[in-house]
């Protein structure tokens, strides 16, 4: 659906971005992740055709985004951070007003506004003026007008930031729903947002792509931490007898509670069958929680490393 290969950016002497290769299949929800000023905004705008890349080359559907550049934008949907929207306007008369501009017909609008503000649930306020939302819903309107036209692709550059947590896990929840029809790709410096919301992940620092993944793959190690109340010898065996469960581990024992760690093999979610062990035998679960090196450290570890080079 979207092939990148090379782009490059620069702005007078500085380079925004530099050779920088991806795909994205139809369907998947990709985040750009990367510290302010790495390149997510200038990638994002190359491809909606906002800009054109000093070199390189990028393709949506098929289409060159500077030699077909009307094309793409027909298959495009895009949400800036600070969408424009005209607060005078109502709801329904900014929706119907972009959706003519993007060439929907009379015929069609109609149901295309009603479909959207559904879609973004803000159908209850079609009628008030956009002035008068709150930025959560001033957030929908933005999603509802890239959405619009039914386009292949959306493009959302950080589309939570400035968000309430309510409002924050409203948003992610519409764009997991978008997944299969529609796909997505999204800035975010916010790692765990990405992880929750996309299926695929792309690091970018100072204008260059250095690591990509999914999300599981790109953090290290997949361990759960476990107080039991029970006989340690016990506990162990139990533990380390479940499918999928490499090693248990027992950093203390104190009035009867032992903190155990216990590494499971890479992707495995094994949590509801270690609890099932502890209470299948009587003992006391107090504690379970997932361990490793999270997406976020593996982040951090990533950039250090790059500025150390």
């Amino acid at each position: 659906m979207i092939e990148v290969e090379k782009l490059t950016k620069y702005y007078g002497p500085k380079a925004a971005l530099i050779d920088a290769s991806f795909t994205v299949k139809k369907g998947e929800i990709v985040g750009l992740i990367g510290l302010n000023g790495a390149g997510k905004t200038t990638a994002m705008r190359i491809l909606t055709g906002y800009m054109p890349p000093t070199s390189g080359k990028a393709r949506v559907a098929s289409y060159d985004v500077v030699e077909k550049s009307l094309e793409v934008r027909k298959r495009m949907g895009y949400m800036p951070e600070s969408t424009p929207l005209y607060t005078d306007m109502s709801v329904r008369d900014y929706l119907t007003f972009m959706g003519r501009i993007k060439g929907i017909d009379r015929r069609s609008i109609r149901h295309r506004v009603d479909d959207v503000m559904k879609k973004t649930a803000t159908t209850s306020y079609s009628n008030n003026l956009i002035g008068t939302l709150s930025k959560g819903y001033r957030q929908r309107v933005g999603l509802a007008q890239a959405l619009i036209h039914d386009p292949d692709v959306l493009i959302l550059d950080e589309p939570t930031v400035g968000l309430d947590p309510q409002q924050v896990h409203e948003v992610r929840k519409l764009i997991k729903d978008l997944a299969g029809k529609h796909t997505v790709i999204l800035s975010s410096h916010i790692l765990s947002e990405i992880s929750m919301i996309c299926s695929h992940v792309i690091i970018i620092h100072e204008g260059r792509i250095i690591a990509a993944g999914a999300p599981g793959s790109l953090s290290r190690g997949n361990t759960v931490r476990m107080v039991v109340r029970g006989p340690e010898r016990d506990v162990r065996m139990k533990l380390g007898a479940v499918d999928k469960v490499v090693k248990v581990g027992c950093k203390s024992v104190e009035s009867g509670l032992g903190t155990f760690d216990v590494d499971c093999a890479p992707g495995a979610d094994v949590r509801e069958r270690l609890a099932h062990a502890v209470a299948s035998n009587g003992w006391g679960l107090l504690e379970l929680s997932s361990g490793g090196i999270s997406l976020e450290e593996e982040f951090l570890a990533l950039v250090k490393k790059e500025v150390r080079i």
